[in-house]
C-alpha cells in the first residue's frame, strides 16, 4: 500500500515484478467499502469471496511480503488471522531480501489464480471499537500502545492525512513500530519483551493503534511473537479518533489538558 502523499502504486510495483506465484492483496479493496475510514476490515462474507478469488483457502500455508520488509504485510497477517487463517507467516526482509538472495521472480503479466474456497471465521476479540476504547480510557483500564512516530504522538507535527487533529489518546503510550523492526524483520523475542514489558503498567487489555490500523498490526504481531496473547487492534485508529468531526478526548504535546 502507499502512504498518504506517496505517488507510488503498490499494484504497479507488483505488476512489474513479483515473487513467482504471488498474488496481490489490495488492502484498500479487501476492506469495508461502505466506511468513510480507510481500509477498515471487510465483513466475513466479503472477505471469504475476495480471498477465494485470490485462490486462497483458510487452511493454506500463507506467506506475506511487502516492499519495505515489514509494514503493510503485518496488516495482512493480522487480517487473515482475524478471519480464521492460522498458518500465516511473514517473509523476513520482504521483497528486497528475496531479490538480494537471487530467488526467482516473475516479470510477465500477472495471471488470474485458480479460484478457491475461503471460509472466514471472524474473531471479535482481536478488534476493538472506538466506543469500547473510550470506555477503557474512562475506566482507567488497560494499555494503549500507539505505533506512530513520537512526533506525531506528541502532536508536534501534522498528521499525514490532512485535516486530522494531532496528538494522542489519554493514557496512551508511544511505541513507534520502527523501534521493533530491524532489517525488515521483528527484533528478537527477548528484545521485544525488554521494550514492551515496561509499557504495560496498566496491564490488560492491551490495545494497539496507529494512523489507520496498518502499523498497529506490527505491534500486534510483535506482541504475539513475544508471548502476549491477549491484545486487540483499534481498526479506525487515529483516522477515526482524530477526525475533526468527532469529540474524542485528545492530548497534545504531553499537556495535561485535552484539546
Amino acid at each position: 500500500m502507499a502512504m498518504p502523499g506517496d505517488d507510488e502504486d503498490g499494484f504497479e510495483k507488483f505488476r512489474r515484478e513479483r515473487i513467482t506465484g504471488a498474488v496481490y492483496f489490495d488492502i484498500d479493496q479487501i476492506a469495508d467499502q461502505t466506511s468513510d475510514l480507510p481500509h477498515m476490515i471487510a465483513g466475513p462474507e466479503q472477505f471469504s469471496v475476495q480471498m477465494g478469488e485470490l485462490g486462497i483457502s483458510e487452511d493454506d500455508a500463507i506467506v506475506i511480503y511487502d516492499g519495505s520488509g515489514l509494514f503493510s504485510s503485518a496488516r495482512v497477517w493480522w487480517n487473515l488471522r482475524l478471519m480464521g487463517a492460522q498458518n500465516v507467516r511473514i517473509l523476513e526482509g520482504g521483497f528486497k531480501a528475496w531479490k538480494d538472495g537471487n530467488y526467482p521472480t516473475d516479470t510477465d503479466a500477472p495471471k488470474q489464480p485458480e479460484p478457491a474456497s475461503f471460509k472466514a471465521s471472524f474473531n471479535p476479540q482481536q478488534v476493538i471499537s472506538s466506543s469500547q476504547l473510550l470506555d477503557l480510557i474512562n475506566q482507567g483500564k488497560g494499555t494503549i500502545l500507539d505505533a506512530r512516530s513520537l512526533a506525531r504522538f506528541n502532536g508536534s507535527v501534522d498528521e499525514p492525512r490532512k485535516g486530522l487533529h494531532s496528538g494522542h489518546m489519554p493514557s496512551a503510550v508511544s511505541l513507534p513500530f520502527t523501534d521493533l523492526v530491524s532489517d525488515g524483520a521483528l527484533i528478537s523475542d527477548d528484545r521485544l519483551k525488554q521494550v514492551i514489558e515496561p509499557l504495560l503498567a496498566n496491564g490488560e487489555p492491551i490495545v494497539t493503534t496507529c494512523g489507520s490500523g496498518v502499523t498497529a498490526a506490527v505491534l500486534s504481531m510483535a506482541l504475539t511473537s513475544a508471548g502476549y496473547d491477549s491484545h486487540r487492534l483499534f481498526d479506525g485508529s487515529w483516522t477515526e479518533w482524530g477526525n475533526p468531526d468527532s469529540d474524542f478526548p485528545i492530548i497534545k504535546n504531553n499537556a495535561d489538558d485535552p484539546v
